[in-house]
């Protein structure tokens, strides 16, 4: 990414070897990449594939302004349009990975009206993009964990039904008993071995309060290098030595964070985020769902966003955008088998860009997509039935 031309060998669905003049057999299928980008393929960081209304009817949107609204809102709906998380999921996936999208980390709705359903729905999405896109399913109680009992026991069972990660939510906004909401929800995660990735839009000190009481139990419970924060807004409505004793505890800890870059809302500081080594990642959050009607399933278009948030200018820092949504995106969330380097599996995006900050900016329909080995996409349009 961003290096001097090379040939690149793909072999038995990895990268075998790169170089200058690599002596291949006759019979060795060529690809002429016309000088071209050559990225690794793009990581979702956090989003939301069962929700997704993408490809039905135009949702008309008259939703309060509340998080509690939405969430409300999002229950009617599903009850009244009989929401298929199977198929919406399934079809967001394949849009993802006619873009570049080889690895996705998805939450996936709990709770008591619909149970394990959105679970069960993104488990066969993971099944059916095996071959091709990595998927992993975060078991999320979007409605709360303590507010809607037997909430705590669908989530014991969306993990044995194989879901990766444990997702949480807000634990003093939502469930209004942090201590609680969290000795749960530690407890689950440590039954299950599973890493823990916590939605936390909580502002200013309620939501540093909240922060504070992960971190202890992370360290509690011994999960360093197994929790993520996403969104994380708190972190950017603090005062600096606020800010500063938060990022040095999650640092230490291993406690990384996922933004969406929103507009509209006060985000986690990058630079000091940098400097304290925590990591953080890129996601689209919800696409075109009854939350927003915003967004497309295109990561080079979130790292712009991400660019353009933070206000990176130089081809360095747009650089880093771009990391966001593939090097730092895959560590984040723990996918391995990563990157454009020889024994790595061959996930790779060809874009007509002069330079990584090119792509970005640029956002080009991507020339060709491999994943696993295969060919999947070109020109934008997958080549999968």
């Amino acid at each position: 990414m961003g290096q001097p031309a090379c040939d690149l060998l793909i072999e038995q669905g990895r990268i075998s070897a790169m170089g200058t003049s690599l002596n291949t057999p006759e019979s060795t299928e060529r690809i002429d990449g016309l000088g071209q980008l050559l990225l690794p393929g793009l990581v979702e960081a956090h989003t939301h594939l069962d929700k997704t209304l993408w490809g039905q009817d135009w949702y008309v949107n008259e939703v309060g302004n509340q998080l509690v609204d939405k969430i409300n809102n999002e229950r009617a709906y599903r009850a009244q349009a009989q929401h298929d998380s199977a198929s919406q999921s399934l079809r967001m996936a394949r849009e993802f990975l006619a873009s570049g999208t080889t690895r996705i980390r998805s939450h996936a709705d709990v709770d008591t009206e619909i149970g394990t359903k959105h679970v069960a729905g993104l488990l066969q999405t993971r099944a059916d993009m095996a071959p091709w896109q990595d998927i992993q399913v975060v078991a999320f109680p979007q409605s709360g964990l303590l507010q809607r009992k037997g909430t705590a026991q669908l989530l014991d069972e969306s993990l044995a039904m194989g879901a990766d990660v444990l997702g949480g939510l807000d634990p003093c906004a939502i469930d209004l008993d942090p201590a609680q909401s969290l000795n749960v929800l530690f407890e689950i995660a440590e039954r299950h071995n599973k890493p823990l990735d916590i939605h936390l839009h909580e502002p200013g000190d309620m939501g540093a309060f909240s922060l504070k009481l992960i971190l202890d139990r992370t360290e509690a419970h011994g999960l360093q290098n197994k929790v993520v924060i996403s969104h994380g807004f708190c972190l950017g409505d603090v005062s600096d030595a606020q800010c500063s004793a938060l990022l040095a505890r999650m640092a230490k800890l291993g406690v990384s964070l996922v933004t969406s870059a929103p507009p509209s809302r006060i985000v986690p500081p990058l630079g000091a985020c940098q400097r304290a080594g925590v990591l953080m990642a890129g996601g689209n959050d919800g696409i075109r769902d009854t939350w927003s009607p915003y967004g497309r399933p295109d990561m080079l278009e979130r790292a712009m966003f991400i660019g353009m948030r933070y206000n990176l200018r130089r081809d360095d820092e747009v650089e880093q955008a771009l990391h966001c949504v593939t090097h730092t995106g895959a560590e984040v969330c723990g996918f391995a088998d990563y990157g454009l380097t020889p024994g790595r599996r061959a996930d790779l995006v060809l874009v007509p860009a002069q330079t990584p900050a090119h792509a970005v900016v640029a956002r080009p329909v991507r020339s060709l997509v491999i994943a696993n080995g295969q060919i999947v996409a070109r020109e934008g349009k997958l080549l999968l039935e």
